[in-house]
Formats: structure tokens, sequence, C-alpha cells
């Protein structure tokens, strides 16, 4: 399927991804409308991607070993005890990830976007109207164009979804995530290759090495629990949204930075409470599927289509694997239907498999955790089982594989 005019909503990671496979699928004319006007590098958080993940993504050309990136080797998961510095290890297992500054893997794939791709930062779309010939696109600044295809890469507040499928939104789980990033990295236990997870009653927080993009690295964490249920404390969360830096409320502020000192082992209380403000917000968590990741000629990738809690460790990889299978579809398909129905075939039982194995290990880890005082490494083992139970061989903890299965 050659030529052919294509818009893809939305400019971030997904977004590039997606202006690179239109563009090696064959498509004659493509924008991207970005709506932030402010450079997304700036973005620091941290994402990880698991070793085979990368090579098959590596593999199909999307990502390459030149974007920075830091090794992880092991994750250890730990319990306060007492006044011991470390805490006390409730369980160890291998963490074959590569962790990557959110920002600076970005600017990578943007900078691979081809030069004749339209990319408009800036751009906010208000409307999405398809026709049988097509989807026109309207702009807050009144600019409308009619293109062949529309992508939706615009997040879990698509407006590209909501065109396609009215009323299906991103669900509230009923937790967040507290994010913050620091230049605290110096004398991190082995070197900085293990990842760690501080846990308590009621959730866990992540904490690890990534890139700062200049050539050092910075400590990132994302803290997972349940906020109280006070009036006034934080907005509506059932609503998708989120709090950046300077919007959280300095109650709710306070109340997580005394979870941390009462719960954390005082080394990992010290590197999270030493957060510069400036650089923590707040990340509600969502889940969100999709009866299909197509409609007449409108498509969705990434957190667009389906979101799956962060604990599965795939987000990133799947925006960037319906990258590769929108890419696979347009070779091969002969006409805008085959190609849009072929990728559909592809993406969405995966994406739906996701979402389902993320709200167990939501269960898990944050909902209905386990008593982490009575657990040693064999409880441990079990417990982590249990959460994969139900997955098929090529999904599983880091995303799913877009290897056959051949066993």
């Amino acid at each position: 399927m050659r030529g052919g005019s294509i818009a893809v909503v939305g400019g971030s990671i997904a977004g590039c991804a997606t202006a690179l496979a239109a563009s090696r699928g064959g498509a004659g004319k493509i924008t991207v409308f970005e709506r932030a006007d402010a450079q997304l590098r700036d973005r620091g958080v941290g994402i990880a991607l698991h070793s085979d993940r990368y090579d098959e993504l590596r593999h199909a050309g999307y990502v390459a070993p030149e974007m920075p990136w830091a090794p992880l080797t092991r994750r250890v998961w730990s319990m306060r005890d007492g006044e011991a510095d470390h805490g006390r290890a409730v369980g160890e297992q291998p963490f074959p990830f590569r962790a990557y500054n959110w920002g600076s893997l970005w600017s990578e794939l943007r900078r691979r976007v081809p030069e004749e791709v339209s990319y408009r930062s800036g751009a906010m779309v208000t409307g999405v109207e398809p026709d049988a010939d097509g989807v026109t696109l309207r702009l807050a600044d009144g600019y409308q164009e009619h293109f062949d295809v529309v992508i939706g890469a615009d997040g879990y507040r698509s407006v590209v979804r909501e065109a396609m499928f009215p009323g299906v939104s991103a669900t509230y789980a009923g937790y967040i995530g507290w994010r913050g990033t620091s230049s605290d990295v110096a004398g991190l236990p082995s070197d900085g290759y293990d990842a760690h997870n501080i846990v308590f009653p009621g959730g866990h927080c992540m904490i690890y090495r990534i890139p700062d993009g200049v050539g050092g690295h910075r400590l990132n964490w994302v803290l997972y629990t349940t906020p109280p249920q006070t009036d006034g404390l934080h907005p509506d969360l059932r609503t998708p949204t989120s709090l950046p830096p300077g919007r959280l409320h300095a109650e709710l502020t306070a109340y997580l930075r005394a979870l941390v000192a009462d719960s954390f082992p005082p080394y990992w209380a010290l590197r999270v409470l030493r957060t510069p403000p400036e650089t923590t917000f707040i990340q509600p968590i969502y889940d969100l599927e999709v009866p299909h990741y197509t409609s007449g000629r409108m498509v969705l990738v990434g957190d667009a289509a389906s979101v799956a809690r962060p604990h599965i460790g795939g987000g990133s990889v799947k925006a960037l694997q319906d990258a590769t299978a929108l890419e696979a579809a347009w070779v091969t398909g002969s006409s805008w239907q085959e190609v849009l129905e072929k990728y559909d075939a592809n993406r969405c039982a995966v994406g739906a498999a996701m979402v389902a194995l993320a709200r167990r290990m939501g269960s898990a880890q944050v909902e209905n955790t386990p008593d982490w005082s009575a657990m040693g490494q064999p409880e441990f083992d079990v417990w982590w089982q249990n959460q994969n139970k139900g997955s098929d061989r090529r999904s599983g903890f880091g995303g799913h594989s877009i290897k056959p299965d051949r066993a």
C-alpha cells in the first residue's frame, strides 16, 4: 500500500515511532501534530526495556545501541527492618532490563523521523471527523485538513479514540504513582546495576538509575500507593488527569513524605525525601481496553489504544511494538482496509492480555499486598509466580514477545 496522506496525532515516543512506521510502509505525506510547544526531551522520568524486547525492537530498527541507557541486572525487594540502613531483603530476582531517560529516548526517535515528515509542535487537535474517504482534523487555531488515515498516538486522553469509541476512556485504578528524579546517585548499592523495590503495607516504591541525557546518571523512583480519601486533597482522579510539579497539594505531599519516613529503610528514605520538589509529580494509575485498534480510517497506537498499569514494565515496549506491527501490515496490505484489519488482528488481543496481567500485578503489589514481614525468598518466588498465572509463554513481565512461539 503506497502513497496517501497520513496524520499522526501525538508526537511523543509512540508518535515518532508511528511516523517512522508510516514512512517505511510507503506513506506519501505524513504530518505529526504534537500539542506541546516545549521540547519533550525535557521530560526526564525513567523507563525500562526488557533486554529480549530490546533485541526484537533493535532488529526491527526502532531502537539502537547508541541510544543512551544504563544496564540493570537484578531486582531486590526490601522492607524496613528497624534502623538497618538498607532494610531486609525479602526476595531477589534476575532483572535483565535496559534503563532509559524518557526524554533522551524520545530525542533519539525524533531524530530518526525522516526530514520529509512534517512535525508540528504546539498543534492541538480539537476535532476528528471521519467520512467514507478518510478523516478531517480540526485544530484549536481553526486550521483543518483532510487525510486518508489518522493515527491516534495521543495517549490515554486520546481525542482520536473518543471519535472512534465515544465514552470509552481510561478508568482510575484507585491508586497513584508518586514519581521523582534526582542527581543523588553516589554510593548506590552494587554500583547502580540493581533495581530496588521498597515494599510496605499498601504499596511499593521502585528505584533505579537512568541516564541523564548529558553523559551522567540520575536516580529515578516511583512510589505506588492509595492516597487518603480526604476531601480537597486531590482532584477527582476518576477523570484522566495528572498533577505536574508545582500543583501537588501540600497535604498530599506531606502524607507521602510521612509514608516514606515511616516505612522505608533509612538509606532509601533519605534518597526519596531529598528529591527536589520541582522534579516530583503525581501520576494517577489507569486501565484502558478498547474493542478494536482501528475503526474506519482511524487507528490507535500506544496508550491511546490500551493502558496497562506500569507494573508490567512494558508500556513503552507496547507503543514501539504497535509501530512495528503497523509497518508490517502496511508493507503486506494491498488496500487501506487490509492494512488496518491486519494491524487490528495483530495488536488488539495483545493489548488486552497486557492490561489483564498488569491488573493482577497491581492487585498483588498495591491493592492487596502480602505480609512482607513473613516473606523470604521461597515465599517471594511463589507470590511472584502467582501473578503470572494465565499468561502464555510470549507474554509476561517486560511485555509481549513479537517473535512467534515455535514451541
